[in-house]
């Protein structure tokens, strides 16, 4: 079966309640510290992605034993300094830079060599930016060309405290020092640029050695080192950067209702939500309640009778960074122009976003005008696609997909995706979803 899909029709209207898969960089950590932990850890609604998958995987080859059944994933935690390290092992990242990048933390204390490598894709990004300040720690790295994967780590067994400034506004090079930090002697802080905070909670919760006091542009974060990691239990909350795409295309249809239930709304995550309603849709958060230190709620959608453009505020790009792409879709139906700037970041993800936003935009007839780091939409209320599409090469990015496939049920137009297994890495069950709204019965995405 050719590994692509064919859209020829728009989906209909639809009034919904759906469930999601579990939250992506909340099942990562739970894995990581459940490994490190002393006892058993259980976990319901772990996603069950590839990249998820890539992370158990890794702990298994440092002696963690994982079972995981009738929908409940057991981990045996060997403790904070427990990990079997021997000669030889190699750890599969696959496209996860949140696994790449947060087990090199944990890492830092191995007597032997330990080789880190990951697909294509995430052997394009910058790794750099976690070897450098793990490396003061005392541990050792190498890259290929000082910058990418596979990446060596050599450990050391007299690590030392360090101070590290983050201002790229990235929870995975913070998380990754963190990891570090709770296993180096004194006091390790760090001053990181506003960014996703699931770590911080999950160390919080767990009553670990962290301290974070938060001003307006920066978090201040001290770590010490950590002797024992109770185990944790944990119902994994549906993950918001998967249900932007549901909000997308219910603003994108018309007299469309949609409720995503047990969300995480984490407010470091909710920045689409934000920048959305700010074009004019109509988003609203029910049954709010906090669980182990995160924010959950149900999502209510509902179309918006029109959509206004944006100049959107930088201090949103951190919270929504891995939305910008769905956000730019509802911007090309918006009335007047959207502008959104600093987007950098954008650009070293999974794949260049930034570039392959715009080419989207400009293979369905929208006008764009983009520089290295900000983009400028034109929007058309009345855009309609009436010609045939191709996405592919696309370094199979995830987010790439799924934004062609909501872009191609909302606008029309008859769009040949390719790579469609790449939502195996974070969002299996995508497709299936997607069949299963209202009206969306004529095709089958399989």
């Amino acid at each position: 079966m050719p590994n692509k899909i064919i859209l020829k029709n728009k989906v209909s209207n639809f009034n919904r309640k759906i469930l999601i898969p579990g939250d992506k960089s909340i099942s990562i950590r739970w894995v990581l510290i459940s490994s490190i932990a002393s006892g058993v850890s259980k976990a319901k609604n772990l996603l069950m992605s590839d990249d998820v998958l890539a992370a158990i995987k890794s702990i298994k080859k440092l002696g963690v034993k994982v079972v995981n059944k009738k929908g409940v994933c057991k981990i045996y935690g060997v403790g904070v300094n427990g990990y079997n390290y021997k000669r030889n092992i190699v750890i599969d990242a696959k496209n996860s830079g949140t696994l790449g990048r947060l087990i090199s933390g944990i890492l830092i204390d191995t007597p032997f060599p330990i080789k880190i490598i990951g697909d294509k894709s995430l052997s394009k990004r910058d790794f750099k930016r976690i070897t450098k300040p793990l490396s003061k720690f005392g541990a050792s790295f190498r890259l290929r060309n000082n910058y990418n994967l596979p990446l060596i780590v050599r450990g050391s067994q007299k690590l030392k405290s360090i101070s590290f400034f983050e201002d790229k506004g990235s929870a995975q090079c913070k998380s990754s020092v963190i990891f570090g930090g709770i296993k180096a002697d004194g006091k390790t802080l760090i001053k990181a640029k506003k960014s996703r905070n699931h770590t911080e909670l999950l160390f919080k919760h767990l009553k670990l050695p962290i301290k974070v006091k938060r001003n307006q542009k920066f978090d201040l974060i001290e770590v010490n080192k950590v002797n024992k990691i109770n185990p944790i239990n944990y119902r994994i909350p549906s993950d918001i950067s998967s249900g932007a795409f549901f909000i997308a295309l219910t603003a994108l249809l018309n007299k469309s209702q949609l409720i995503i239930k047990n969300v995480n709304v984490n407010p470091t995550r909710t920045g689409v939500i934000v920048i959305l309603k700010k074009m004019g849709v109509k988003i609203s958060l029910l049954n709010k309640k906090i669980y182990k230190g995160e924010e959950i709620a149900d999502i209510s959608v509902k179309s918006p009778s029109s959509l206004k453009s944006i100049n959107c505020p930088t201090k949103f790009n951190s919270e929504a960074i891995d939305e910008f792409l769905i956000i730019f879709l509802i911007a090309a139906k918006a009335k007047g122009i959207s502008i959104f700037k600093n987007l950098d970041e954008l650009n070293k993800k999974e794949s260049p976003r930034l570039k392959w936003g715009s080419k989207i935009l400009k293979m369905m007839g929208v006008k764009v005008i983009t520089t290295k780091n900000s983009i400028k939409i034109f929007g058309n209320p009345k855009l309609k696609i009436n010609k045939r599409i191709e996405i592919q090469e696309y370094l199979k990015d995830h987010r790439v997909f799924m934004t062609s496939v909501i872009a191609a049920l909302s606008f029309g137009g008859e769009w040949h995706i390719h790579d469609k297994d790449s939502i195996k890495s974070s969002f299996p069950s995508f497709l299936k979803i997607i069949n299963s709204l209202k009206n969306a019965k004529k095709e089958k995405f399989n």
